[in-house]
């Protein structure tokens, strides 16, 4: 993806293969070590090449496998340090919304599975051209950035193809509040809500909504996105959380969950829908 995240957890993969090649043991093959760990070698493989995210439990095996237990200690910090990676939007930002979009496309091309909070404004994947459009230009004002609302409304559009593919499954859930906020002009949420009222019934669709009365036991705050278990993106005003320990994760599913259990779904959720959609004056 050619992320900081990414470039990070291949330069542990790379001092991980230096520990294996030049230990105190000699020289280990990844069969060898794989077989010393009682793991399969493609994991030592992934690992040393940034394609897989070691636990703490796999960096102290591979620390005492190659005869280096002290070295868990530097290791595990280098972990710690990418587990948890902030991009700042300035940073992001500096050449517009549209590389934005292509990262955000590469990584939704290899998912199967999604499940998405959004507490704000309508799920990027089910935005309308015209919608997504207001969305980049307000956020254009505010970081500053170079102005590309077109360049980026177009690879977001692209991404939505993802929806009609084969075994990819969206599960959103929104706040009844996103479906309100008048974050273009009146004319553009109506096309956006009549968009929204059309994927209720996809195969590849589970939307929920969460009614502004239903009782919640958690506060609608911050948007996140988790990516097949593996990845969890939180947003935020001056950037985006890319988080992937399994204890993160794990929350975040729990947060989900708890927002699905207060939403309505299927005929329900577009009654609530065709409601706010019948308040809006065009």
């Amino acid at each position: 993806m050619g992320t900081d995240y990414q470039r990070a957890r291949e330069e542990l993969g790379r001092r991980l293969r230096e520990l294996r090649v030049e230990g105190p043991l000699g020289r280990l093959t990844g069969t060898q070590l794989a077989q010393r760990l009682g793991w399969q070698q493609s994991k030592v493989s992934k690992l040393e090449n940034g394609r897989q995210t070691p636990t703490d439990d796999d960096l102290r095996a591979w620390a005492e496998a190659t005869g280096q237990p002290a070295v868990f200690d530097e290791l595990r910090a280098r972990l710690k340090g990418f587990e948890s990676q902030i991009r700042s939007w300035r940073r992001q930002l500096a050449a517009g919304h549209r590389p934005v979009q292509e990262t955000w496309n590469a990584l939704v091309s290899d998912s199967h599975a999604l499940h998405v909070w959004e507490n704000s404004i309508i799920c990027g994947l089910l935005q309308t051209a015209d919608y997504a459009r207001h969305v980049f230009e307000g956020h254009a004002e505010l970081q500053r950035s170079p102005r590309d609302a077109e360049e980026a409304v177009r690879a977001r559009m692209r991404r939505q193809e993802w929806l009609y593919r084969p075994g990819r499954r969206l599960n959103v859930v929104m706040w009844e509040g996103a479906l309100r906020a008048q974050v273009c002009p009146p004319e553009v949420l109506a096309a956006q809500l009549d968009r929204l009222l059309g994927v209720v019934g996809m195969n590849t669709v589970h939307l929920g909504i969460v009614p502004m009365d239903a009782p919640l036991s958690l506060s609608p705050a911050n948007a996140f996105w988790v990516i097949d278990e593996r990845l969890v993106v939180v947003e935020d005003w001056h950037a985006e959380l890319w988080l992937d320990d399994a204890e993160t994760i794990a929350l975040y599913r729990r947060v989900w969950d708890t927002f699905a259990d207060a939403a309505v779904f299927g005929t329900d959720a577009q009654q609530v829908i065709a409601r706010v959609r019948r308040s809006i004056k065009v």
